[in-house]
């Protein structure tokens, strides 16, 4: 839990929590994913917005890479709007309860349990944002809702979040032949990066109107929160997710591009369900098997492998321990929608980086842009008339090719005369920052690529598109 987050507030919610009234055809669910876009106050200066997204990604990396975890259906497919948001995220609208009730959630492949900002009480700190006020992010109410109840501490969903001898923790549940367990499930606490989030698990329907509703859908009722000013659904690997708990052979997105401005562009999010398993490759999409992490700390994660980068037509020379985890689990890549700039470790960032100061000697660098934005490299391309950079690509197992559009690796920073490459590392040089995956691969990178998770076929998919 982040430092930052009242503990009197955590006490305040243990005290609400107790007081709230709970009582083989295929077809399409679809939602709207949209960029999401919250500014601090001071974010109006476009450096400062950028800083703010790069810390955050860097924060973001090291959280993921110091992981904690926790311990015959006809085939459907599912359709959602995606908006994007300039905090870095990306937002889809769900609705839970009975009667529904919608609300805005960041789409996040990198966590597992979804949640949502809950009851008239919900206290987010450090959430002033200009376009969010605190006192007012729309909240689920589950006194308005026929069909919610808390999680039980025997129940084996609880078990999901805290493992199988949760049962050990809660007052009357620890001796099997009970009958007196009515305890509750414990409460949550989980960290994102430089966010936090604290609540009581329930059971909800969640309705995809106008005939979709799954029951008893495992969902955080978050009391309190720290720099999340919207809920997130969890896209993860772990059994408390999304895809896992609707049973979905695959899911896709496509990521309409964003400049970190609000906007009502969205694109849609498709989610296919059930147990049927096509084989079937989409034409024009390159594909890489997913890849397991024998380390049971990185289960969530979704892992592909990189074979080698190149910047131009040069190899980059990143040693094959970063692109294949070691036997500590330690190295490779993972696909996170919800970093917004990819992370690199330092070692490979710094060769990767190198190789385009080498490529683009002919322009000075702007070290006064790097020192306020977080980015490097930066470079002055003020006097010339055609900007050139060189292209960067990923090569994946199986011989798929990522070659990224310009605009998803350089970006004008401020004026028209400088341009950074937008991928970030840890600022700090040592062992602290190790462990985990070497790089994140986040959602500035997959802008305008139609993105697959085939589970049933255990494969990751992407092609160009235009989103928008």
């Amino acid at each position: 839990m982040d430092s930052s987050l009242p503990f009197f507030a955590f006490l305040s919610f243990l005290i609400i929590s107790a007081t709230l009234p709970f009582t083989a055809t295929s077809d399409t669910i679809k939602v709207s994913l949209s960029p999401s876009h919250h500014h601090h106050s001071s974010s109006s200066d476009p450096y400062q917005i950028l800083n703010n997204l790069a810390t955050s990604s860097v924060a973001r990396a090291h959280h993921l890479k110091h992981h904690n975890p926790k311990t015959n259906i006809t085939s459907s497919l599912l359709k959602t709007p995606l908006f994007p948001h300039g905090y870095g995220g990306y937002t889809v609208s769900l609705s839970f309860g009975t009667p529904p009730q919608t609300l805005s959630f960041i789409m996040d492949t990198g966590s597992s349990l979804s949640w949502f900002p809950c009851t008239s009480r919900y206290l987010c700190s450090q959430c002033a944002f200009p376009n969010v006020d605190p006192s007012k992010i729309p909240t689920f109410s589950p006194k308005l809702s026929s069909s919610g109840k808390l999680v039980g501490c025997r129940n084996p969903k609880c078990n999901w979040l805290f493992g199988p001898n949760v049962e050990s923790r809660c007052q009357d549940c620890d001796d099997p032949t009970s009958k007196n367990c009515n305890q509750t499930c414990p409460p949550y606490l989980i960290q994102y990066g430089l966010g936090s989030t604290g609540g009581l698990l329930l059971l909800e329907n969640l309705v995809f109107p106008p005939h979709r509703t799954f029951q008893d859908f495992l969902v955080g009722c978050s009391i309190v929160s720290n720099r999340q000013p919207a809920g997130i659904i969890g896209f993860g690997r772990s059994p408390e997710s999304l895809p896992s708990q609707l049973h979905l052979n695959k899911f896709s997105y496509c990521l309409v591009s964003r400049r970190f401005d609000d906007t009502n562009v969205s694109s849609n999010m498709l989610l296919e369900t059930g147990s049927g398993s096509n084989d079937t490759k989409i034409p024009g999409l390159g594909y890489t098997p997913f890849y397991k992490n024998t380390n049971p700390a990185f289960h969530e994660f979704y892992y592909v492998t990189i074979r080698k980068i190149l910047v131009g037509n040069k190899q980059v020379k990143v040693p094959n321990s970063n692109f294949v985890p070691g036997p500590d689990g330690n190295g490779g890549t993972i696909v996170d929608s919800g970093s917004t700039f990819t992370f690199m470790e330092r070692p490979v960032f710094e060769l990767v980086s190198k190789e385009f100061e080498k490529q683009m000697g002919n322009y000075s660098r702007a070290r006064e842009v790097e020192n306020i934005s977080g980015l490097a490299p930066c470079f002055n391309v003020s006097g010339h008339k055609l900007m050139d950079v060189p292209e960067m690509s990923f090569y994946f197992n199986g011989g798929a090719k990522m070659g990224l559009p310009l605009a998803n690796y350089f970006s004008i920073v401020g004026d028209d005369n400088v341009v950074c490459l937008m991928i970030v590392t840890d600022k700090g040089v040592g062992e602290g920052a190790r462990g985990g995956p070497a790089i994140i691969l986040g959602n500035f990178q997959q802008q305008n690529y139609y993105i697959e998770f085939d589970l049933a076929n255990n494969r990751f998919g992407f092609a160009k598109r235009n989103c928008a």
